[in-house]
């Protein structure tokens, strides 16, 4: 457990501590597994940039957006990276090898930033409308962590790698059906918990769940299909896109 929780931190976060000593396929597993919690500290942080923001009477939006860039920077642009490559490898051809090729060259083309620009853009304007009352804010940082359960989901057993390099190969296939099954059922009590304290229906706490899971499950099936599999990449994608589907579901219940 030492092992995954300082993979976790190191992989998912800025934060900084001791490498871990073993990285294999378990170690892997219990790492996506834990991400929830190994995030605590990017929740807290965008909970009290809203928290600053609607004391210091700052517009909505600029509140929303200086909690994402907490986000970013609290990530290293990780997962959003993901998702730039992930969607420009999706769209620059139907033939797998092209596709992954152009996931390979770290560089930003049309479709991926304006599909960073779009989820960015979501997650800003529902965590300004969703931080509207201060019970809000921390709903939004339960959301923040409760996203990276779909890491479970892409590194699900059965779910290939698309290819044999690459940091998606140690963490693919490394959790367990039973273990994520029951993430995921953590994921909708927690989040039907805050939902309900935060005053709004507990119930739309788990509809949002359910809609960030499919989201993610839709994402994988896409891209076992055109890639053969999953990569780091798309991981990423995984968990910008579920938290996008989480803050939108609910944002949605306060109008």
């Amino acid at each position: 457990m030492p092992d995954s929780w300082r993979l976790a931190v190191g992989t998912l976060t800025v934060l900084r501590g001791p490498a871990p000593r073993c990285v294999d396929r378990r170690t892997a597993g219990a790492a996506m597994l834990i991400a929830p919690l190994a995030v605590l500290p990017l929740g807290a942080g965008v909970a009290l940039v809203l928290l600053a923001g609607r004391a210091a009477h700052l517009p909505p939006l600029v509140t929303g957006m200086l909690a994402v860039a907490v986000l970013v920077l609290g990530t290293r642009a990780f997962h959003v990276d993901g998702l730039s490559d992930t969607v420009d490898g999706l769209t620059a051809s139907y033939d797998r090898e092209r596709s992954l090729a152009a996931m390979r060259t770290g560089t930003s083309g049309p479709a991926g930033g304006a599909a960073v620009l779009l989820v960015l853009g979501l997650q800003a304007t529902s965590m300004a409308w969703l931080a509207g009352q201060a019970r809000g804010a921390v709903l939004v940082g339960t959301l923040v962590c409760v996203s990276r359960c779909a890491l479970a989901l892409t590194c699900l057993r059965g779910v290939p790698a698309a290819r044999d390099d690459g940091l998606g190969a140690v963490f693919t296939e490394s959790v367990p059906r039973l273990a994520a099954a029951t993430s995921m059922l953590l994921s909708f009590v927690a989040v039907g918990l805050v939902t309900g304290w935060a005053g709004l229906p507990w119930w739309r706490g788990v509809i949002a769940v359910a809609l960030g899971l499919v989201v993610t499950l839709l994402l994988v099936r896409r891209a076992v299909r055109r890639l053969g599999g999953v990569t780091g990449d798309v991981f990423g994608a995984a968990v910008e896109l579920c938290l996008a589907t989480l803050l939108v579901a609910l944002a949605g219940a306060t109008s």
